[in-house]
């Protein structure tokens, strides 16, 4: 399914493919990977995360829940939660079922490019064991997405889903805003905003050169829990 996409997961600023795309990089010098096997539901501690959620939030998240917890393990390390958007409430439904089934552990944080975003959930390449060389290029085994645009806009915290050139091809792969990207408005899904954990987003090791690239060495999701809305 994936492997025949033209061009797959871009996000473009200033003209450029920064997130996604089948052409020839070359790989930074790398750290080692991260060392994932202390990282458990206890040792994140999503429960206290979850009870810390601020009551207010802001136009991305809509109503309060479902929200989804990452723990980030790397040069960041810390639990991030989102409080997902009803406004998408197919692209949520996604985010929630692979978090569900354990597909997002030890996924890694593949694009990661200063003053603009973190890309994750590649859970065809991005695990721990896959193929660096095509991390960020696969998706799940599940359907792609219709589009769900809102006119919510992508600033500091917006998690939006990443896609193809086809406004309906986004599947598990999502990131999120180190900053305010108004070329985004209106042309990716924004499925939900950080409401906790902003710092540990900001930590994420950043990548190379002006596509993100991270490689072996990157920043991963050690783990992922869902609670759902009240």
């Amino acid at each position: 399914m994936w492997s025949n996409r033209i061009m797959p997961y871009a996000i473009f600023a200033a003209g450029l493919a920064l997130i996604g795309g089948y052409y020839v990089m070359t790989q930074p010098e790398d750290a080692p990977p991260v060392e994932l096997a202390q990282f458990d539901a206890a040792s994140c501690g999503f429960d206290a995360a979850f009870d810390a959620v601020p009551a207010e939030t802001g136009p991305a998240a809509g109503a309060p829940g479902p929200w989804l917890a990452l723990c980030v393990a790397g040069e960041a390390a810390g639990t991030v939660v989102i409080d997902l958007n009803e406004a998408a409430p197919g692209h949520a439904e996604r985010i929630v079922t692979l978090a569900g089934q354990g597909a997002y552990d030890g996924v890694a944080f593949h694009r990661v490019i200063e003053g603009f975003m973190a890309q994750t959930g590649d859970v065809e390449f991005g695990g721990p064991d896959g193929d660096v060389s095509r991390m960020g290029m696969g998706g799940s085994d599940l359907p792609d997405l219709r589009a769900e645009f809102s006119d919510v806009p992508f600033t500091r915290g917006t998690v939006g889903m990443a896609r193809a050139a086809s406004p309906d091809s986004a599947n598990s792969q999502f990131f999120i805003m180190f900053d305010r990207a108004s070329h985004l408005d209106g042309q990716y899904t924004v499925v939900g905003e950080v409401v906790s954990g902003m710092e540990v987003v900001d930590a994420i090791r950043r990548g190379a050169g002006g596509n993100g690239v991270v490689g072996a060495g990157a920043d991963r999701i050690a783990a992922a829990a869902v609670r759902p809305a009240p």
